[in-house]
């Protein structure tokens, strides 16, 4: 069966081909965003099949985003990847003006981060080392603590990354920025235990990869994350933890410590200092439970 295919489609596919060569060789941008805006831009496409893109109007584009059956946060993530569209095809002169302009972003619910409080990632990195794996885990644990990184970044971490002479890692973050982070006395302990007398045994071919899983390929999020599930069962952790429950749980402890929030900006890798700002609520809120422990907090509630 042969399927007719409008010129506008092609024209719209082209266009859309354009931007993400855009965002991937000039801006570049990681591969999972990448990956997101080729969705929402492919889904934008197929909704306005016969009709060419460039010339859609607000009301038009306001329609594609709110008659979907979805999230206020995936409705947030369609204006935000079109706004951008838009705006490369002005800067490129294909169009003059953006007809995401006027829209306004869906009110998202602000929740606050899920982490982990120092008792528990003290439990957490309480690992019995008995197996080369067991001292991977170990040293993937609290390397990832000891700097925020991202899971991204610590599987894909390569031997040339680290400097055991000034303490650091050289992190490569999104859009292929990279930055400087410090380890703890801790983490380079076990990360060089690891390397010289445990990381032998997983390797099967040549690779820089840091962290190898049992066929001595670099381990996957995937694998990570199953191995965070398990040990947060062993351990009795009851909270829903994920890999990046770790770097909320950094950049927390190191507000709570009195870190000034543009070096937790720093470390983390964040282009804007709001997205920081978030573990400032988490460090405020924790200050306001702490104060109910307050005695004339207890006597203002009836309590003795």
């Amino acid at each position: 069966m042969r399927y007719n295919i409008s010129d506008e489609d092609m024209n719209n596919k082209e266009i859309i081909n354009d931007y993400l060569d855009y965002l991937k060789y000039e801006r570049k941008v990681s591969e999972n965003t990448l990956k997101s805006y080729r969705q929402n831009l492919t889904n934008f496409v197929v909704f306005w099949s016969n009709k060419n893109i460039l010339h859609l109007t607000n009301a038009e584009v306001k329609n594609f985003i709110y008659q979907m059956n979805s999230t206020a946060k995936t409705k947030a993530h369609y204006l935000t990847v079109l706004n951008s569209f838009y705006n490369y095809l002005i800067i490129i002169g294909k169009i003059d003006n953006n007809p995401c302009a006027a829209l306004k972003m869906p009110k998202l619910e602000k929740k606050l981060p899920n982490y982990l409080t120092e008792e528990e990632v003290n439990n957490l990195l309480n690992i019995k080392c008995l197996k080369p794996l067991d001292y991977r885990n170990k040293a993937m644990l609290e390397l990832l603590y000891a700097t925020g990184a991202r899971i991204s970044e610590l599987v894909n971490l390569k031997l040339n990354q680290i400097d055991f002479d000034e303490c650091v890692i050289r992190i490569m973050g999104k859009g292929k920025k990279e930055r400087i982070v410090p380890m703890n006395d801790v983490a380079i302990k076990y990360l060089k235990l690891y390397l010289a007398n445990y990381r032998p045994y997983l390797i099967k071919n040549t690779t820089d990869f840091v962290f190898l899983n049992k066929d001595g390929n670099a381990i996957s999020r995937v694998g990570f994350f199953k191995i965070l599930k398990q040990l947060c069962q062993k351990c009795g952790i009851k909270k829903d933890v994920s890999p990046h429950t770790l770097r909320h749980s950094f950049a927390t402890h190191l507000l709570n410590h009195g870190a000034d929030l543009r070096v937790i900006q720093e470390l983390l890798g964040h282009e804007n200092l709001a997205t920081t700002e978030i573990y400032s609520h988490l460090s405020n809120k924790k200050l306001e439970e702490d104060y109910q422990n307050h005695p004339r907090a207890k006597i203002e509630k009836g309590i003795n």
